[in-house]
């Protein structure tokens, strides 16, 4: 049984929609949304971390230019600026109460028509915000978690821009959960169609092996996380060697250690791979020194990763 995050809508009051704050119980559609029938949306996930001068998004700026850049490539024009996104995120997040919470942007082709073609439909914008733990639980975090390589093939980068993070691609990804789960473990991995290791299901992969670390690159079809980068930077700092190219199922189950990364999933650790240990079945000492600072840097004691947290403005007391 996979050791799902808590996740918890309770206690939400207001979205954003189409440059409004709404009750959350009007986030509704049309049944012929086009994005309800083709999946033509794009979207973000993004944390808001508390820190001890109040809530910060994490890395704000690459998430909202992936997402522009992910609409671009579906030919979707976003009527709103970076900016007033980020100011109806902190609208949001202030409005709802929180100090920690997942943020979620999803713009998509509306109602209009229901032809394959959106070009008629328009482009809504919303933004949800909501109460997320530990994506692959808590105990995940320390102890690690258990995946199976799966038997669907990650979509490759010739069929879609897998660079976008797209509605539609989840298709894949839910078949690839699905089977892992139904069969006991807690996340699946997806071999990509060149035969080599690709991501999890809403995760990128990393190995480490004799003190060094390697993750896969755009080549592998791979969602190029934001989480992934921020890893790779702190690896580096802390003195490790980073390699980045192909990864083989073979350097998985025979690493000393490995993990995943992801807004979603944080730094999780891999204890085990269809019943085989991942070095000692534990969650390594480079794991646990990456996992270490990187919630330094997301709770603001990092001085060096300042810059990755975007402050909440917070409202002025009368």
């Amino acid at each position: 049984m996979r050791p799902g995050g808590e996740m918890s809508f309770d206690g939400v009051k207001y979205l954003w929609m189409n440059g409004e704050v709404k009750p959350w119980a009007e986030g509704t559609l049309h049944l012929a949304t086009h994005a309800l029938h083709y999946g033509s949306g794009v979207f973000e996930g993004i944390r808001c971390y508390e820190t001890e001068e109040g809530p910060a998004i994490f890395r704000l700026a690459p998430h909202l230019a992936r997402f522009y850049t992910s609409a671009e490539l579906y030919h979707m024009r976003l009527p709103y600026a970076p900016a007033e996104l980020e100011a109806a995120m902190g609208e949001l997040i202030t409005r709802n109460g929180f100090t920690d919470c997942y943020i979620r942007p999803i713009a998509y082709f509306g109602y209009g028509t229901l032809g394959v073609n959106p070009r008629q439909c328009p482009v809504d914008v919303a933004i949800l915000t909501w109460k997320w733990g530990a994506y692959l639980g808590e105990e995940g975090l320390t102890q690690g978690v258990r995946v199976k390589f799966v038997s669907w093939t990650k979509l490759h980068q010739s069929m879609v821009p897998t660079m976008s993070k797209a509605c539609g691609h989840y298709l894949n990804s839910i078949l690839a959960v699905r089977e892992a789960t139904d069969e006991g473990y807690d996340e699946g991995i997806l071999i990509n169609r060149d035969g080599h290791l690709a991501e999890g299901s809403g995760e990128n992969l990393f190995i480490v092996k004799g003190g060094v670390i390697r993750t896969n690159d755009e080549s592998s079809s791979i969602l190029l996380g934001i989480t992934r980068d921020a890893v790779i930077r702190i690896a580096k700092d802390l003195g490790y060697r980073v390699e980045i190219g192909w990864l083989r199922r073979e350097d998985l189950v025979m690493a000393d250690e490995a993990f995943f990364t992801g807004t979603a999933a944080e730094v999780t650790p891999i204890r085990e791979v269809e019943g085989l240990p991942v070095g000692k079945g534990a969650r390594g000492p480079v794991t646990a020194r990456i996992q270490e600072v990187f919630f330094e840097a997301v709770r603001g004691r990092a001085p060096r990763y300042r810059d990755w947290l975007s402050p909440v403005a917070q409202p002025v007391a009368s």
